[in-house]
């Protein structure tokens, strides 16, 4: 990893030397004023699809709308990746470099908020985008847009390829993508996401893996004769007692989460069924494989003390991000050139309610521009499909402020800004910079290979296969 530091560095050098210059490359400039050209169709863009409020492999309307901006602008659509009904391709241009762009557009259940900053929802019960993907779709879309024109008017040359990504909240698409082989032929891709602040993404995130535990056993009288009953509901409660046990005698960088989905019916029937979905992270891929093995054993033993039998069905798996500073460091120079996002008195006033009814700190939105951070060994955070997407092809990575500091993710505090102006000036900024990026990726060969470089060293010998079952992607998933 030495060569990869001293490259670092001097690349540090190069793209700070870019940013003092002020970056007067007209074809930046261009960009710039694409995204502002077109902020009134992504803000009426995303509006719907933070409205559509559209859960994993549901999102219908929210892909076909995208479908058709894109379409509107010119690039060539392709829809169904993967067997995805609400998955695509837009692609513009022709021949190398190859430059994609993801975007992702689903909601999360339950998070349904009106443009307000305290709770409300905007339909009782439905969902909503707590994760701030009706912007991430939007402002990607309109950096691809933002490069066609450039390729469109002869500036530059190549190819420019939207993904439209479904189901990272749940089954994890970009899965399907990948197996389809549509980021065999890219060199670079870009991806962004919505945060709490703005910065290059150098931190790898957690791998994960989804699972569901059955258990079958004999439904019977439970006051009458409980004695010919075989109780599913006592081997999930010893399979959770188990996995809280382990908790003690794992890694920091761990975590196991489980979501109980059926213990019986009803109090007087001794429960023949029950199913829990679990899923299990760390911070490395072969962590989390140790852990994982572990928690099947816990499922099984359980199922032995209860007397019943017992199913595990994978449903998906995730990588960690494999992380490139290089790329980073462009993406950096870019955003010190733009500068911090500005906001108005009442968009901070918005902000310090939202902090107030969520117990934070007054402090509003914070909009400065931080040095890159050091890469941690072990980071703390979540996890994203776009790890799988890195062990492909190389991808460069964004966060751009969407709420305000410390809100909580996956909440109706983030589906609320998302749904305003905070939200929409977070969009179009992403939408800037990434564009920007792209367009030192389409102008330097020499960068591309750099990054390319740092991608094939950090990756090694490893040999990638998607963690997902055999056979199509869980459409009609009944978990």
């Amino acid at each position: 990893m030495k060569k990869i530091y001293w490259l670092f560095v001097l690349l540090c050098l190069s793209w700070s030397a870019m940013a003092q210059m002020g970056h007067e490359d007209p074809l930046k400039q261009s960009v710039i004023q694409s995204v502002n050209d077109q902020y009134n169709a992504l803000t009426d863009l995303s509006d719907r699809i933070w409205a559509y409020e559209e859960i994993a492999f549901r999102e219908t309307r929210s892909a076909s709308d995208l479908m058709a901006y894109a379409k509107e602008q010119g690039f060539k659509v392709t829809a169904g990746i993967g067997g995805m009904p609400t998955s695509f391709i837009a692609e513009y241009g022709s021949g190398e470099p190859v430059i994609g762009i993801l975007g992702e557009f689903d909601a999360l259940p339950g998070l349904s908020q009106n443009s307000v900053p305290h709770k409300s929802p905007l339909n009782e019960g439905g969902a909503g985008h707590g994760c701030g993907h009706n912007l991430f779709g939007v402002a990607s879309l309109g950096a691809a847009t933002a490069i066609k024109d450039l390729i469109e008017s002869g500036d530059i040359q190549g190819t420019v390829r939207f993904y439209g990504c479904p189901a990272e909240e749940k089954f994890f698409g970009k899965l399907w993508m990948v197996r389809a082989g549509v980021f065999d032929d890219v060199d670079v891709v870009m991806d962004w996401h919505p945060g709490g602040e703005t910065k290059v993404g150098v931190q790898s995130g957690l791998a994960l893996v989804d699972f569901i535990v059955e258990y079958y056993g004999q439904a019977a009288h439970a006051s009458g004769d409980p004695w010919n009953g075989r109780d599913a509901s006592d081997a999930l409660e010893l399979y959770t007692t188990g996995i809280n046990y382990y908790r003690e005698h794992v890694k920091p960088s761990v975590r196991i989460h489980y979501d109980i989905q059926n213990a019986g019916e009803v109090v007087n029937v001794v429960p023949d069924y029950a199913r829990v979905w679990t899923r299990v992270r760390d911070t490395k891929r072969d962590g989390m494989v140790e852990v994982w093995k572990q928690v099947e054993r816990i499922a099984e033993g359980a199922s032995i003390m209860a007397n019943v039998d017992y199913k595990i069905t994978l449903v998906s798996g995730i990588h960690e991000v494999l992380v490139n500073r290089t790329g980073a460091a462009a993406l950096q120079s870019n955003l010190e050139f733009l500068g911090p996002i500005t906001y108005t008195d009442e968009e901070q006033e918005f902000a310090k309610k939202i902090q107030l009814a969520t117990e934070k700190p007054q402090v509003g939105i914070k909009s400065e521009i931080n040095p890159m951070e050091e890469t941690l060994e072990h980071p703390r955070g979540g996890s994203t499909d776009v790890g799988d997407v890195s062990y492909v092809v190389p991808v460069i990575r964004l966060r751009a402020t969407t709420a305000p500091s410390g809100t909580p993710w996956h909440s109706w505090a983030v589906t609320a800004c998302g749904g305003m102006s905070i939200g929409h000036k977070g969009m179009a900024y992403a939408a800037k910079a990434l564009s920007m990026t792209m367009v030192d990726l389409f102008e330097s060969e020499q960068l591309r290979e750099e990054v390319k470089a740092e991608f094939r060293e950090r990756k090694g010998d490893y040999v990638y296969k998607p963690i997902i079952p055999d056979g199509p992607p869980p459409i009609d998933s009944k978990y």
